[in-house]
Formats: C-alpha cells, sequence, structure tokens
C-alpha cells in the first residue's frame, strides 16, 4: 500500500524525549488539564489524563472536550515531532472529530495516536482514548497542517 510504503519512511525526530515534550506542556492547557506524556514510539506517542475536577462536565464525568484536547494534544505533537526543521516548521489542527464512546467518572485515560498519512503540508492522525480498564472511550482523528 502506498500510504503505508510512505510512513514507514517517515520517523519521529530522535533528538526529543519525553522529557522535552512535557516541558512544552508547560504553562499550558495541557498542564492545567494534567496531560502528560507517557511514550514515544517509532511513529505513535502516548499520554495520559486524569479524570477530576479539571475535566469533568457537570454531570460528574469525563468532558468530551477534555478528550478532544487529549486528542489533539497528541496528534500535535506526533506532527511536530516528524517534522525535519522544528525551528522553522510548526504543526498546527486544521480538523479534528471524536465519537465520544463511554463515559468515564474518575481515574485516567490513556490516549494513543498513530498515522494515517504522513505528507509535506497536512498530518492525519487517528487518536484512541481508553480508560484503565483498556474500554474504547472515545476515538477521534486529526488533521494537522504544516506551516
Amino acid at each position: 500500500m502506498i500510504i503505508l510504503t510512505k510512513l514507514r519512511n517517515k520517523m519521529f525526530n530522535k533528538s526529543f524525549d519525553l522529557e522535552y515534550i512535557q516541558k512544552l506542556s508547560a504553562n499550558t492547557i495541557n498542564e492545567t488539564l494534567g496531560i502528560e506524556m507517557l511514550e514515544i514510539g517509532s511513529d505513535f506517542i502516548v499520554g495520559k489524563m486524569p479524570v477530576d475536577a479539571r475535566t469533568h462536565q457537570p454531570f460528574g464525568i469525563l468532558h468530551g472536550g477534555a478528550s478532544v484536547v487529549l486528542a489533539e494534544t497528541l496528534g500535535s505533537l506526533a506532527s511536530f515531532l516528524c517534522l525535519p526543521n522544528q525551528k522553522e516548521q510548526k504543526a498546527v489542527g486544521l480538523e479534528i472529530n471524536a465519537n465520544h464512546i463511554r463515559a468515564v467518572k474518575s481515574g485516567w485515560v490513556y490516549g494513543k495516536a498513530t498515522p494515517i498519512h504522513i505528507g509535506s503540508k497536512t498530518h492525519i492522525w487517528d487518536i484512541k482514548i481508553k480508560n484503565e480498564e483498556g474500554k474504547m472511550v472515545c476515538i477521534s482523528r486529526l488533521t494537522t497542517m504544516i506551516i
């Protein structure tokens, strides 16, 4: 398949580690919501977000918008890691959608972003968010634009 062949040739910039990525979150919505990055693979990134008062909606369950923030954070960081020149290029969200599947009242949710398409101008990411039992909470797709 052409897309998969192209993706295999794209690798994350290895000069960035989890500590550097976490520093990018200082004084941002990620820090406010308690989002943390857990793992950077060769073509995926995993993070977690608490389900507590910071991320609840008025009925005491995970706010769908908080899930979207986690999804966009993971996909945007993944795009950033693919860029050959991070000093001159940036990855910004162009479009995101999310299907909320299961409510979560407390604990943590875990998201994993994997590539669907890595082009020179756009990237498309599949982001799956699961609860602590590994059950699907939200499925999202993010398109980033490279500027």
